[in-house]
């Protein structure tokens, strides 16, 4: 700490500014904001002296190309510590919050997300121009031996942690089919490698990227699956096929892309990036102990699921394993210990909302024979939240019939998973615009369900873009 104050003090001429530590996650860098009057600064305390030179370098380099990145100012002679300029606090990950809790995102979610896709093309060739790749830590560039690294990942620190029986050498042969098919073409361009929503920062709306210092030479599909199919997303394939067409009109600005051959290679990293972020998750949860990654693991494997829908005749052992391994009881039906009853508001005309749990339990109730508020002009600009709408439907009265018959079967519903041992429910009501009967009807039930039976409860209203959650008391 003493070495960040003084590297505080020589680049700003001022002494003991106030320090707080700030919240790492899955590296061992040290963050702390160093204060003084109007002047903020992020200081890092990086365990590698090789990973922090590759930051720093990187850093210059990206910024002499008038890329967002944070400006490293000061740095230790030992390169152990440095300086950088302060972004803030507001992440990407952060800010589109509502949308991946309720799959519905905004307009500006969506901005925010075109935007972010979009610069990361120019990121991958602008950045990579005239780039010492030497500097790359702890590899110049994805070659064979680094993607066995991912796939030795997946299998010692996960697959094995099943406790599931496999035939090494059939699996090995697939691996070995996966990467000759992932080292197919060689760019010249930055391969940024752990490109998500947590490692974009805001500032004034504009996205900057951090977090670069494991990057090289590479293809930019890695890159893209990272984004895209980030385990806890929650990307609707609409919005994640409009997001690959935002990104590959982006490159197209650098070069031709042929988008059919983009697709057919993209899938396989998919695949691989799938299989890495699980080998990551299981390192740090079981091996050194961080169980917050291990509660990411059941997201993983829902897009495990979704993408072996498609055809990997490629590797018939390695789905083989895969569709056992994600059939397992562990990671099946209870992918939590407790229940969780999922409450959700919606408007009809945009579909009934998907489970993310995949058990597919529960109730969906139809709203739209209750006398409707929105056919009121005064009701426009509010919400079944509201005491205008709140009184219109008590002092109606069907509403409250209505739920009188909801409470009962869904007391038994939640009363018979709890003896049981299951842990999702989804308990949905619908209406004309997801805006007022649904809209209370899902508060009022979620409300009853919390305070009859203490268990936790998301409460979603998809069109409104809220939620709230109900903790288990």
């Amino acid at each position: 700490m003493q070495q960040l104050l003084s590297l505080f003090t020589k680049y700003t001429g001022k002494k003991n500014p106030t320090i707080e530590a700030l919240p790492s996650s899955g590296s061992n860098r040290k963050y702390y904001r160093l204060t003084s009057g109007d002047i903020s600064l992020i200081g890092v305390h990086g365990q590698s002296k090789d990973e922090n030179y590759a930051f720093v370098e990187l850093s210059e380099h990206f910024h002499s190309k008038n890329l967002n990145v944070p400006k490293v100012l000061k740095v230790s002679n030992e390169l152990m510590y440095y300086l950088q300029e302060d972004l803030g606090d507001t992440v990407l990950f952060d800010a589109i919050r509502a949308g991946r809790n309720t799959g519905v995102f905004s307009h500006q979610e969506k901005e925010l997300l075109h935007k972010t896709i979009s610069m990361l093309a120019d990121f991958q060739v602008v950045g990579a121009k005239n780039l010492n790749f030497d500097v790359c830590y702890p590899q110049a560039e994805f070659n064979e031996r680094s993607v066995y690294w991912d796939l030795n990942y997946f299998k010692y620190s996960f697959l094995k942690t099943t406790g599931m029986e496999f035939q090494e050498n059939l699996l090995e042969d697939d691996f070995e089919r996966l990467s000759q098919k992932l080292l197919e073409g060689k760019t010249n361009t930055f391969l940024y490698r752990d490109f998500q929503s947590r490692n974009v920062m805001l500032v004034n709306n504009e996205p900057y990227f951090i977090d670069f210092q494991g990057g090289r030479k590479g293809p930019v599909y890695y890159d893209v699956a990272s984004f895209l199919w980030q385990a806890k997303a929650n990307f609707t394939d609409d919005l994640r096929n409009e997001l690959l067409d935002t990104y590959i009109t982006s490159l197209n600005k650098h070069y031709p892309v042929d988008k059919a051959s983009f697709f057919e290679q993209l899938r396989h990293f998919v695949l691989f990036r799938t299989l890495q972020v699980l080998g990551a998750y299981g390192f740090r949860g079981y091996f050194e102990k961080k169980p917050h990654f291990l509660q990411s693991v059941p997201f993983a494997l829902n897009n495990l699921r979704e993408i072996l829908k498609s055809d990997f005749s490629e590797y018939p052992y390695l789905c083989q394993v895969m569709e056992e391994m994600i059939n397992l009881k562990q990671f099946t039906d209870t992918q939590k210990d407790e229940l969780e009853v999922r409450v959700v508001s919606f408007a009809y005309k945009k579909g009934i909302p998907s489970d993310p749990s995949g058990n597919g339990g529960g109730y969906v109730f139809d709203c739209r024979a209750i006398n409707n508020p929105g056919k009121f002009e005064r009701f426009n600009n509010v919400t079944g939240l509201d005491e205008p709408v709140i009184d219109f439907l008590v002092e109606d009265g069907e509403m409250e019939i209505f739920l009188d018959s909801i409470y009962k079967l869904v007391d038994n519903h939640v009363k018979r998973y709890m003896d049981r041992s299951f842990t999702n429910l989804m308990v949905a009501f619908g209406c004309t615009g997801g805006q007022h009967r649904s809209v209370y009807a899902a508060q009022h039930i979620a409300e009853h369900i919390s305070n009859k039976f203490g268990v936790k409860v998301a409460l979603i209203h998809r069109e409104q873009n809220l939620d709230q959650e109900f903790k288990k008391r």
